[in-house]
């Protein structure tokens, strides 16, 4: 199983970006697919996070400006990042949790990061 993370890039403070994150391999099912991020010389935080059902999680931090979605179909997930500002700027990274055809518990997979850079 491959998570590929696009969309990092340089934004203005006051911006928007959207990132998404694809998985592909032998998947059966997803039930939790999310976003976290690094920022140097801090701890890897979650962002946001959607289950297969819909429920969504967010940091307190990002409450009200971003938006996580996915398509079930695709087996994709996006974040919506509106209002960005230079404390957004991280290394973000997808991450789900996947039944593969191979096992019959959830594993975890992560993506390989994206980087978002907001300047003031």
């Amino acid at each position: 199983v491959q998570l590929q993370a696009s969309g990092g890039g340089l934004v203005q403070s006051g911006g928007s970006l959207r990132l998404s994150c694809a998985a592909s391999g032998t998947i059966f099912s997803i039930n939790r697919m999310g976003w976290y991020r690094q920022a140097p010389g801090k701890q890897r935080e979650l962002v946001a996070a959607i289950t297969s059902g819909g429920n969504t999680d967010y940091a307190d931090s990002v409450k009200g400006r971003f938006t996580v979605s996915r398509d079930n179909a695709k087996n994709t997930v996006y974040l919506q990042m509106n209002s960005l500002s230079p404390e957004d700027t991280a290394v973000y990274y997808c991450k789900a949790d996947v039944r593969t055809y191979y096992s019959d518990n959830y594993l975890v997979f992560w993506g390989q990061g994206t980087l978002v850079t907001v300047s003031s």
